[in-house]
């Protein structure tokens, strides 16, 4: 079977499905292509703080609804250590834009909502893509589906199919360069039906990194740092309530609402960065090109900026065949990407005990906390970081 089509997108995660969305906007039809079953991508757990530009995208993109009704804003972020200290980021105040809690999966099903009113072709659970001739002006995408081999010739091939994906291995490794940082731990994390603290709460602490998130008025995430080879099965409610709680200031400790969890798990942390997102008739988005540690709660901003850059980009080619917009992508989208990735290092080495740290490095760190204290700039200069860089205009 060969079908045409402008742009195939390979991934359906939040990076594929809003792509979708942006290019149905703009006139410019795609084809979804999905590894996994709808529940499987349904089912996971990721992100949940959405910069400004991003549920500015997400409004815009006519998904917002939900978003706006049960979305939960916050004025900034709070930052505990030491066991007592804490210092309250006032991204509202600083910057005059607040950023919201609202999860990944429910932005998902958001997309998928909008992809079935609009009758978005979405295959999933495909096997064995391969992609051809992106040098060329006819590129292609084979698989199969239900055992049948399929081809799909598009103008565009976008791959938003994650570090685990194909598409990035189709740039050559003469021309990829591949950027990378493991950090020695990973983060335990659960999900609870119980109230979260008022705000996002980040704490350092001797026996390691801890975070207070929430989904909702009535659904928390909470995280702790631990080793690598740490595993779920030694770690009961019990003893993860107990870890998480001697990590807060004693106040804030008390005011953790603990309960039997629905979700549990270990993810490691890295950074990651392949260069260029733009090979021939291949653009990458997402965690297809880059990984950033949770610790900036940037990864799925940096998925929406993506494709909101490259759907900007394919209108102005669709509009009057302009390629400079294209040209132009990857530079964009890899300055807002090293810069979240600069903010999530720094706040990963603030926030977190390394195994190996000296005493030079503990004292540092205990500097860099007492300069935050003490200095409204430095507030200043992290509450924007965190609150993410305004996105950026295409050039005359």
């Amino acid at each position: 079977m060969t079908t045409d089509t402008t742009v195939v997108i390979i991934g359906s995660g939040p990076a594929g499905m809003l792509l979708s969305q942006l290019l149905h906007r703009h006139g410019i039809d795609s084809i979804v292509l999905e590894r996994a079953s709808r529940a499987h991508v349904l089912g996971r757990i990721r992100a949940g703080v959405l910069e400004s530009t991003t549920v500015d995208v997400l409004q815009a993109a006519g998904i917002g609804a939900r978003l706006d009704r049960e979305g939960h804003p916050h004025d900034g972020v709070r930052i505990a250590w030491g066991g007592t200290e804490t210092i309250f980021l006032d991204t509202m105040k600083v910057l005059g834009r607040r950023f919201t809690t609202y999860g990944q999966t429910q932005i998902q099903e958001d997309l998928y909502a909008a992809a079935a009113a609009r009758g978005q072709v979405l295959l999933d659970e495909v096997d064995a893509v391969r992609l051809h001739d992106l040098e060329s002006d006819a590129p292609s995408v084979s698989f199969t589906r239900a055992g049948h081999p399929q081809r799909l010739r598009a103008e565009w091939i976008v791959g938003c199919d994650g570090f685990h994906g194909v598409a990035r291995h189709a740039i050559p490794t003469t021309v990829r360069r591949e950027h990378e940082k493991v950090y020695p731990f990973g983060w335990l994390g659960v999900m609870a039906p119980v109230p979260p603290l008022p705000d996002v709460t980040y704490a350092s602490h001797d026996r390691g990194f801890a975070l207070a998130s929430q989904r909702g008025s009535s659904l928390s995430r909470y995280y702790i740092q631990v080793p690598l080879d740490t595993r779920l099965e030694d770690w009961s409610d019990a003893r993860y309530w107990d870890e998480l709680r001697r990590r807060f200031p004693p106040a804030l400790a008390e005011a953790i609402t603990t309960g039997a969890t629905i979700e549990k798990s270990i993810a490691p942390l890295r950074s990651f960065v392949a260069e260029p997102m733009r090979w021939g008739r291949l653009f990458l988005a997402g965690d297809a090109a880059h990984i950033v540690p949770p610790t900036g709660a940037k990864g799925l901003n940096l998925a929406v900026s993506d494709v909101f850059y490259l759907a900007r980009a394919m209108q102005r080619w669709h509009d009057g065949r302009d390629p400079r917009a294209l040209d132009g992508y990857s530079e964009m989208a890899l300055r807002r990407v090293w810069n979240s990735e600069r903010t999530s290092w720094y706040l990963t080495h603030l926030l977190h005990r390394f195994p190996d740290a000296s005493t030079f490095d503990l004292r540092t760190q205990e500097a860099e906390f007492a300069l935050l204290k003490t200095s409204t700039r430095a507030q200043a200069a992290l509450a924007e970081q965190y609150a993410g860089m305004p996105l950026e205009d295409l050039p005359a």
